[in-house]
């Protein structure tokens, strides 16, 4: 029996063995009919739906001439799937392995959810040196901007609102030994972080300027952090030499603690003392900077189709959306058709930093372009495509894979919302409109106004833009109870400020960055709902008890009063008492009662004697202390820092 199973065991008579008792059913009849069990229902298992998550994690390389297949590798999937979504582009091919251009490479990935690095290849048959591009870093009023003026021979820092920099410059400078170098001024306030990060990223070398009055300052750490993300040499420029509390040494040693290696010490950090006041030491950072490009070799493709970086984006009320871009390689020609992250164009005008027209741009060349469908953010990058058709397809494809991420962006974020609802409190929500002269600041005002989020204040930025106030911003702010902030921009015209106003509608016009921080941080501490906390806010000692005898059940028992003389603050009837004894609590609960020369009183103050009476509390000693204790709402502390960084405290 070996092989036999349980119910054979049992059947043989062995059922003591197994304790196994199995029914033996006698038929019926001749044909007894057989009992049938009901159908088991087997759980609904649904069928697991394949979700692009992965993929816009992932982020799928591609280049010019790749064939099908590298592509299907790349995003994983099927051959089919990528041929149905070339088809649907209006793209045909022989086989599986013909070369596809990289705009069509970009239309596959993006319909499947992928996201899109481009590969660019730096070679060509003409290849020529080019300038340096040289960032300007470093914290805010160290003189950036004023040593750029002494090299250009202006004054750019008397005209920025406040004396600080607030937009990200480009320049060509012509140095006197007959090179040209291509300065980017990059804003030194805390809220400009994303502009410098862009400045550190298109750039060649990072002149960090440290003032030699002041030292190494956060900003000065973030912009070091910046050139070391981007792999870019650094140059330092003491500035501010001339002044009687100058102390070069002591920014040298501060620099050396934060891990800068300079050529004094033994590194290869060349440093440079210079005064933007007295236009001194400026010879010696220009043959640092000409060092620093001769020992890179800096050289670009000059024939082909250009490559460019956007620097800052802003709409003119004549000319329509214009770009200021940086030519990476290639040329840029007037007439082309561009795709700019996802607006597309074609160029019609190309001008230097002057406002001269110029029919192309050559590499490390910044210029404004203006033809443009859209408004561009800063930081994309510029391709030039072959055919209108081709540009207005791929803009189509960005924009559907940025709205697609944006929802699931939104629908991820609300899952998390209602994950953390039973723990988090309530917020109140500070719906806030946003306008600003160029892309680049909008992004800047937008962070800097995010980063006042706190516990009790949500900070909803509800739409942002470019150019002035209009009249569908004050219809939005009406419907969604907004206040409106512009930054750098034309005041209103008066019908819009008579129409704000008739609205209720609150709006900010500001210049400096400051003073923006200071009047929403001030409202948020408004809108504020607070907290509750109890606080003390008086003490009364006990000096003597005095004890009322009850003369019948129905007015009460006995009443033991305390005499007390209030010590500090003073003593509320509709306050709690807290009774202490040696420090310790004792009892926790009402005031029955509050007399003061035998009349019935509200308050006590210091200095005064009273009779006490608690509620369900007669357990008095003299030497014991009555705290009266009252709920206070405390509401959030608005801090601003030196450095410019500013938070909500609650």
């Amino acid at each position: 029996y070996f092989h036999a199973s349980p119910e054979l065991l049992a059947r043989k008579g062995i059922e003591e063995e197994l304790g196994l008792k199995v029914s033996k059913k006698k038929p019926k009849g001749k044909y007894s009919k057989r009992e049938r069990s009901p159908p088991v229902v087997a759980p609904y298992v649904p069928k697991l739906k394949r979700t692009n998550k992965s993929l816009q994690e992932r982020t799928v390389e591609i280049f010019d001439g790749m064939t099908l297949v590298e592509l299907a590798k790349r995003t994983g999937e099927g051959i089919g799937v990528l041929q149905d979504v070339l088809i649907n582009v209006g793209e045909s091919i022989d086989s599986e392995f013909h070369p596809l251009s990289i705009d069509i490479a970009e239309l596959i990935a993006m319909e499947v959810g992928a996201s899109v690095k481009r590969i660019h290849v730096s070679e060509g048959k003409e290849i020529l040196p080019r300038p340096p591009v040289v960032t300007v870093m470093g914290h805010v009023d160290h003189g950036k901007t004023s040593l750029l003026d002494s090299l250009r021979q202006t004054s750019v820092a008397a005209n920025e609102a406040g004396g600080i920099t607030q937009h990200l410059g480009a320049f060509v400078v012509s140095m006197q030994s007959g090179a040209s170098i291509t300065f980017l001024d990059t804003p030194g306030h805390a809220a400009f972080s994303a502009m410098r990060a862009r400045g550190a990223a298109v750039t060649d070398i990072v002149v960090l300027v440290v003032a030699a009055d002041d030292g190494v300052m956060p900003q000065t750490l973030e912009a070091i952090s910046h050139a070391k993300a981007a792999n870019v040499p650094i140059v330092v420029a003491v500035n501010k030499c001339d002044k009687p509390a100058a102390n070069s040494e002591r920014v040298k040693l501060q620099l050396a603690s934060e891990g800068l290696l300079l050529e004094d010490m033994g590194g290869d950090i060349q440093v440079v003392e210079v005064s933007a006041l007295k236009k001194t030491g400026l010879d010696n950072l220009e043959e640092a900077l000409l060092l620093q490009a001769e020992v890179m070799n800096l050289k670009a493709r000059v024939d082909g189709p250009a490559q460019a970086y956007v620097v800052e984006a802003r709409l003119h009320k004549g000319r329509g959306p214009l770009a200021t871009a940086i030519v990476k390689a290639g040329t840029l020609v007037s007439g082309q058709h561009v795709v700019v992250g996802s607006e597309w164009g074609r160029i019609r005008a190309i001008r230097d930093v002057v406002g001269n027209l110029a029919e192309r741009a050559t590499p490390a060349m910044p210029v404004e372009i203006e033809g443009l469908k859209g408004l561009p953010m800063a930081g994309d990058d510029i391709i030039v495509v072959q055919s209108e058709e081709r540009a207005r397809m791929l803009s189509a494809g960005r924009k559907k894979k940025f709205e697609r991420d944006r929802l699931l962006k939104i629908s991820n974020g609300r899952a998390e919302e209602l994950e953390q609802s039973e723990e988090v409190p309530q917020r109140a929500e500070m719906p806030i409109i946003v306008k600003a002269d160029v892309q680049g600041t909008v992004q800047a005002v937008t962070d800097a106004l995010r980063s006042l989020n706190s516990p009790q204040v949500f900070v909803n930025v509800v739409h942002v833009g470019v150019g002035p106030i209009c009249q569908s911003d004050v219809d939005l702010a009406q419907a969604c109870g907004a206040c409106i902030v512009g930054f750098n921009v034309k005041s209103p015209a008066s019908y819009i400020t008579m129409a704000a106003t008739q609205a209720g509608i609150k709006i900010l016009m500001h210049r400096v960055i400051y003073h923006l921080l200071e009047d929403i941080g001030n409202m948020i501490v408004e809108k504020a709902p607070g907290t509750f906390e109890t606080q003390v806010a008086g003490e009364a000692e006990v000096l003597n008890i005095f004890e009322i005898k009850g003369k019948s059940k129905a007015k009460g028992g006995d009443v033991k009063i305390a005499g007390c003389r209030v010590i500090d603050g003073c003593v509320s009837k509709t306050a709690t008492m807290r009774l202490l004894r040696s420090g310790e609590v004792v009892f926790e609960g009402p005031c029955a009662s509050l007399k003061q020369e035998k009349h019935d009183v509200e308050k006590v103050g210091k200095g005064n004697e009273c009779g006490l009476v608690l509620c369900n509390c007669d357990a008095f000693q003299i030497g014991d202390v009555i705290q009266c204790l009252e709920q206070v709402v405390r509401k959030p502390k608005f801090i601003s820092s030196e450095s410019g960084a500013v938070r909500i405290e609650c």
